[in-house]
């Protein structure tokens, strides 16, 4: 019998203590720092990569588990559909943002909140684009809309394979990948220090 997985229905309240958890998880990783980021996009650091890929990998198989173990229904996440147009759009414009300002939305909050001026900057621009996109949303809609995609499919129903066999090629893809990412970044001086993170002037630093 499925049952209600812990702090599920606790509100604002739950959204804030994981919010707060995942931001501790990023400014351990060094994703505080731009150039902890930007640093992935040089192929100088495979730190994104390898934290992101490893977290999809854990949740895929986490809740695989919880649905086979029945402590969730099967089908209980909502899985939205797919605009291809949107998603490539919006892709597009996330990814330069992320290459030019060196943080995307989770990690100027951390950085903004562990006292980095440019993350603040990053954030209050940031709200200024939801803003257009906002009162823009209505002449969009066509584009928005455009493109749609398979209805709410996982992967398994996309690709008509077992579940299993998709968990084991992203374990597999996890695990090539952060091989051959930590062989290309020591490639081009890799992977950053922690000094040279925190900047140039603790990189210098006796």
């Amino acid at each position: 019998m499925a049952v209600t997985l812990p702090l599920y229905e606790g509100g604002p309240w739950v959204a804030l203590l994981l919010g707060a958890l995942f931001g501790v998880v990023l400014e351990g990783a060094g994703f505080g720092s731009p150039r902890k980021l930007t640093a992935q996009f040089t192929l100088r650091d495979f730190s994104v990569f390898k934290v992101m890929f490893t977290a999809v990998v854990v949740a895929a198989v986490g809740l695989y588990a919880v649905e086979a173990v029945g402590a969730a229904k099967p089908g209980g996440v909502y899985i939205p559909t797919l605009y291809l147009w949107s998603i490539a759009l919006g892709g597009a414009l996330i990814g330069a943002g992320f290459a030019i300002g060196g943080y995307c939305p989770g990690t100027s909050a951390v950085g903004c909140a562990s006292g980095r001026a440019d993350a603040l900057v990053f954030m209050l621009g940031m709200l200024i684009g939801v803003g257009v996109f906002a009162a823009l949303f209505e002449p969009l809609q066509a584009l928005y809309w455009a493109a749609e995609g398979p209805k709410r499919q996982t992967l398994d129903a996309l690709l008509g394979v077992p579940m299993p066999v998709v968990l084991a090629a992203l374990v597999l893809i996890a695990v090539v990948g952060i091989w051959l990412g930590g062989r290309v970044e020591r490639k081009f001086g890799g992977p950053l220090s922690a000094a040279e993170v925190a900047g140039r002037e603790a990189a210098r630093a006796p």
